[in-house]
């Protein structure tokens, strides 16, 4: 069996990747990046690795029998071009180290550390036990936290949370959820925009946390505006690993400048590199010379954990593809 890895996150565990895939595969990793050696590479391949899949290179394989994206997203694969029955499945695995960063994002914020790094780097002393203006900063225990979204990152995130002593309040559009049973003080479930911006607002009003994890779709664009943040504490932290227009550029940066709440971590944004490229602004607004902001690059789910996991799904449903067993995590067949 041929397969093609076109993924240059999987490089890093490539030896593992390798290891997990039916023994005497032909394994051929040309440059992710470029859609002409990748389309020569699918020629003869049963199984292409990799998130992106373009007409050109669809049609380059008509041997193909599965596609697999080492993530969720799979918008990349083009599946009309694809032979008919190939099969296109992803995989997930981030939720740990997802959870991870917003736990440790959160902490950093309330608790105040990056105004303290940058201020005992001057030599000054910002807390209370040297300082008695300084203000006193408050730990999760009782916090209470609005969850946007509550899909597998979403409860993972509130797991880690509410593991040390948080309270939460949760939307989502996944159906209802039991809120006794999950730990959570309040969770409202809706299909329509008006119900979920409505639910969104009652969410945020309470919360001293607000993670936006939620799925972006036409509905859920902009699901927080200038109207939810104004809702939100004065002091509440807003922490988004969803997608950065689940959240209104302009509203979240004039919240921020103006001290409308306490900061933010961003790790989704507005503006990416170019394919090929390192480079790039993730805003047109100056978020980088905001004090109360976390930048990260879209790296919160990037772990070696993470690209385990995925490796090993991907090899687990290669096997299943040669004994003709039922694949699993399937979210397209081409027809």
């Amino acid at each position: 069996m041929k397969i093609v890895v076109a993924d240059q996150n999987l490089l890093g565990v490539r030896a593992e990747l390798e290891a997990g895939l039916p023994v005497g595969s032909e394994i051929v990793w040309p440059p992710a990046r470029d859609t002409a050696a990748v389309a020569e590479a699918v020629a003869g391949a049963e199984v292409l690795i990799g998130g992106r899949c373009p007409k050109e290179v669809g049609v380059a394989g008509p041997d193909l029998r599965l596609v697999h994206a080492a993530g969720a997203g799979t918008d990349g694969i083009v599946v009309d071009a694809l032979p008919v029955g190939c099969v296109v499945a992803n995989t997930f695995h981030h939720e740990d180290s997802i959870a991870e960063y917003v736990l440790a994002s959160t902490i950093l914020l309330r608790r105040g550390f990056l105004a303290q790094d940058r201020a005992l780097r001057a030599g000054e002393w910002p807390t209370p036990a040297y300082d008695p203006s300084a203000p006193w900063v408050d730990s999760l225990s009782g916090a209470v936290v609005g969850l946007v979204g509550l899909g597998h990152i979403g409860a993972r995130v509130w797991d880690r949370l509410r593991a040390l002593g948080a309270r939460g309040v949760a939307v989502t559009r996944r159906g209802a959820v039991d809120a006794t049973a999950t730990g959570l003080d309040w969770a409202g479930s809706t299909a329509d925009r008006l119900g979920e911006l409505l639910a969104v607002a009652v969410a945020v009003a309470v919360a001293d946390v607000v993670v936006v994890s939620a799925p972006l779709t036409p509905e859920t664009e902009g699901l927080l505006g200038a109207s939810e943040l104004a809702a939100m504490r004065p002091g509440a932290v807003l922490v988004n690993v969803g997608r950065g227009p689940l959240v209104d550029e302009h509203a979240l940066y004039a919240a921020l400048r103006d001290g409308a709440i306490g900061g933010a971590a961003i790790d989704v944004w507005y503006g990416y590199p170019p394919a090929g490229s390192t480079h790039a602004a993730p805003s047109s607004l100056p978020f980088a010379e905001l004090g109360n902001v976390l930048m990260t690059p879209h790296s919160s789910g990037l772990t070696r954990q993470t690209f385990l996991g995925r490796a090993a799904d991907i090899g687990a449903n290669v096997h299943r593809l040669v004994a003709g067993e039922e694949l699993r995590d399937v979210v397209a067949v081409a027809r």
